[in-house]
């Protein structure tokens, strides 16, 4: 659930991909493929993603994994989110 937790992240902060992208230094679509979970980001740009949006890289994981909880609440929020 790493990569929806990424996605989530962004669209909090209301970046798109480009944008996030280019602050990323990688290409708009290597984002999206790690958006989709076809690929994964490795440490290196976790620890950029801490640093754009001003979270520890813990608190990322954290959310990662709590998304990964299935609870009929939290599978409610997490469909809000994503919209």
């Amino acid at each position: 659930m790493l990569n929806r937790a990424l996605k989530l992240i962004r669209t909090f902060h209301q970046l798109s991909q480009v944008e996030l992208a280019k602050r990323l230094g990688i290409s708009n679509s290597y984002l999206s493929e790690i958006e989709s979970g076809s690929k994964s980001p490795g440490l290196d740009l976790l620890n950029q993603y801490a640093v754009i949006f001003k979270i520890p890289l813990s608190s990322i994981m954290l959310f990662s994994e709590q998304l990964e909880v299935a609870t009929p609440g939290n599978k409610l929020k997490v469909k809000a989110a994503d919209k």
